[in-house]
């Protein structure tokens, strides 16, 4: 078999991480001169060697390069170019290399970054990042290839699955994949104290910045991945609990009560069993993930078809969770002593209930995912577990995470006294039953709804009034108007407005959830050209059907007069998309956004061309746009955190 410069590129880079795993390991443990040079060494070997194979493929892709097997499956000579670029990491084998190449890329930024606060570590660090790599770069060169070679070459390929020619594939599996190759920096770390023994806060306080950039990263896929549901998927929803977009999921609610546990070990130097379980929960389900939308378990839209790489991954995910909470045990004299809890009314008890809750959410949605394949498992019944489930169990734990985010940021360490509760949560506490109680004398009597709307009124007030507390503080203080008082705050504690600003994006997520999942309306109807149907306020009049070919598919697209209270919004044209050697169309539904609903229309079927009935559905989904919305607020927090504003030199 002829060896391709990927393939050769794959197997050095290999050789390489297997040295940078054992060097430590030959070193004895001892500080050795050589350590430090052959760690970074086989990191940045690793990263050009990557580099020189992921540049290999896509330049076949973009050739159309058929003589390999990935190219022909993924690509065609009608494929788009900006889609054969995405075809890097559309399927099985291109996304584990992406994967590698980001493990990598981030292992050299780490390594650069903190090669001089930690040199204890770095060693065992470098250790633990290049064994997971070598399990990656294994698998890329003995188990699924991208560089496996085809025979005759065809003379053209399947092309692209056609879901994913959209402009979403740019963002969504790369943002998904740096989540979850992010979490891999603190759990290397982690490894790292627990080998060492240097179990203070040391690492817990290099690693804040990894921890909170893989959560944001994990967020803005999530995001990604539900706006792309919405308007490529053509059903009308962004959410369907669907397995792999559990499998996405689930590493974002541990790293999330990570994020609140450090704060505990930071200040109080509690939590630390805790905290080191979280990011290993969260590691291992980073992999559990790729397990099931690589093993070929599952029916999904989302995943990979079945690979050989399914047990691979299983295997190392065992070894890892056994590992690791190995080296947890071994260490347990050393993690035993902390302080104790002063009062069950702190900010303490709250993040830690907010720990709890989230460990509740996480052990939900992993039980409804593996659920119906242990069944199968163990009956040979193919069952499922659906949205009810799901929705059922986790609203309420949701809506508790959303109480304890209100009153976690703002009651007071140790103990919190009876002046501070008041100060802090009386008005807002009253504000939002005043809120609630207007809401259900206007119709909304839901309970679930009217919980969400009430708790979000409240986690917003306790915002406003800290932060206008403060405010009016430092406008005594140094006599600067409200801009300038409310700028010097951000500048001067980042984390705490960060956070803040975190949680009203989150309120704003919540809201756009709510009117959407309670509020909506849908119809459908077949129509001829002239008809009209109406829901809501809006009247949908059918205009009729026209036929157009593209590069990729052929398509049929109905054209349908929209309007508002009378008010003309023009056209809007859903369609139906016929690829070559596929069975059945692929809908593209179209949407109209508004700040208070969207208006979404479906192309259901159509009977012929010339004068033909066209059959619609059209559906109207109250506040949707707030949860892209309350998703860049979100984005915009993390950064405040990250990226503090620099306060000026003093004048002298």
């Amino acid at each position: 078999m002829t060896v391709t410069i990927g393939s050769l590129a794959i197997l050095l880079a290999l050789a390489l991480a297997v040295a940078g795993a054992l060097a430590p390991v030959v070193a004895g443990g001892r500080d050795r001169p050589w350590l430090p040079v052959v760690g970074s060494l086989s990191i940045a070997g690793q990263l050009v060697l990557v580099t020189v194979a992921g540049i290999a493929l896509g330049y076949a892709l973009v050739t159309a390069d058929f003589s390999f097997l990935y190219v022909a499956n993924n690509s065609s000579r009608r494929t788009p170019l900006y889609y054969r670029v995405t075809g890097l990491w559309a399927a099985l084998e291109g996304s584990l290399l992406l994967w590698e190449w980001m493990l990598v890329a981030f292992a050299g930024l780490a390594i650069w970054w903190h090669r001089e606060r930690h040199r204890e570590l770095m060693p065992w660090v470098v250790a633990v990042l290049s064994s997971v790599s070598v399990f990656f770069l294994g698998v890329l060169a003995f188990a699924s290839s991208p560089f496996e070679r085809l025979w005759p070459v065809p003379m053209d390929g399947r092309g692209l699955n056609p879901l994913l020619e959209d402009a979403d594939m740019f963002t969504h599996p790369p943002l998904l994949y740096a989540g979850f190759v992010g979490l891999t920096i603190p759990y290397a770390f982690a490894m790292a104290a627990l080998i060492t023994g240097r179990l203070d806060e040391g690492w817990i306080a290099t690693t804040r910045r990894w921890i909170v950039s893989a959560w944001a990263f994990l967020t803005l896929g999530n995001l990604f991945g539900g706006w792309w549901s919405y308007h490529v998927l053509g059903w009308g929803g962004y959410w369907a609990w669907d397995p792999v977009e559990n499998a996405s999921f689930l590493p974002w609610l541990p790293a999330t009560a990570l994020l609140h546990s450090i704060q505990i070990q930071e200040r109080r130097g509690m939590l630390k069993v805790w905290n080191l379980s979280l990011i290993i929960v969260a590691f291992a389900l980073t992999i559990f993930g790729t397990f099931l939308t690589r093993s070929g378990v599952l029916s999904s839209v989302h995943a990979f078809s079945a690979g050989p790489v399914g047990g691979l991954f299983l295997g190392f995910l065992a070894l890892v969770l056994l590992g690791s909470f190995a080296l947890v045990a071994l260490r347990a004299d050393r993690l035993r002593s902390q302080p104790e809890m002063d009062s069950m009314v702190s900010r303490e008890s709250a993040f830690l209930v907010t720990n709890v809750v989230l460990a509740a959410v996480t052990f939900t949605v992993f039980l409804g995912t593996i659920f119906p394949l242990v069944a199968e498992a163990l009956t040979g019944v193919k069952l499922s577990v659906g949205a009810p489930y799901f929705s059922r169990v986790t609203v309420p734990l949701f809506l508790l995470l959303l109480f304890l985010m209100g009153v976690g940021p703002l009651v007071a360490w140790r103990k919190a006294s009876l002046d501070n509760l008041k100060r802090n949560f009386l008005w807002p506490a009253a504000l939002s039953a005043f809120a609630a109680a207007g809401l259900a004398a206007l119709g909304i009597r839901e309970m679930w709804p009217l919980l969400a709307v009430a708790l979000s009124i409240f986690v917003a007030l306790t915002i406003v009034l800290d932060t206008g507390r403060a405010v009016r503080a430092r406008q005594g203080i140094a006599g600067e108007g409200m801009l300038a008082a409310l700028w010097g705050l951000l500048r001067r504690n980042p984390r705490r407005y960060g956070g803040f600003v975190v949680h009203l994006g989150v309120v704003l997520l919540v809201l756009g959830i709510t009117g959407s999942m309670n509020f909506s309306q849908e119809k459908e109807a077949t129509l001829a050209p002239g008809e009209s149907m109406g829901l809501g306020r809006f009247t949908v009049r059918f205009e009729g059907l026209r036929a157009s070919e593209r590069p990729s598919h052929s398509r049929v697209e109905a054209a349908f007069r929209v309007f508002n209270d009378r008010h003309d919004l023009g056209l809007l044209s859903p369609a139906l998309k016929f690829f070559p050697g596929r069975d059945s169309p692929i809908g593209r539904a179209v949407l109209r956004m508004g700040w208070k609903e969207d208006l979404y229309v479906i192309l259901s079927g159509f009977s012929e061309i010339k004068a033909g009935q066209a059959t619609v559905k059209v559906l109207v989904r109250p506040l949707v746009v707030w949860i892209w919305v309350g998703g860049a607020v979100i984005i915009a927090g993390v950064l405040l955190a990250l990226f503090p504003l620099r306060l000026r030199p003093a004048q002298t």
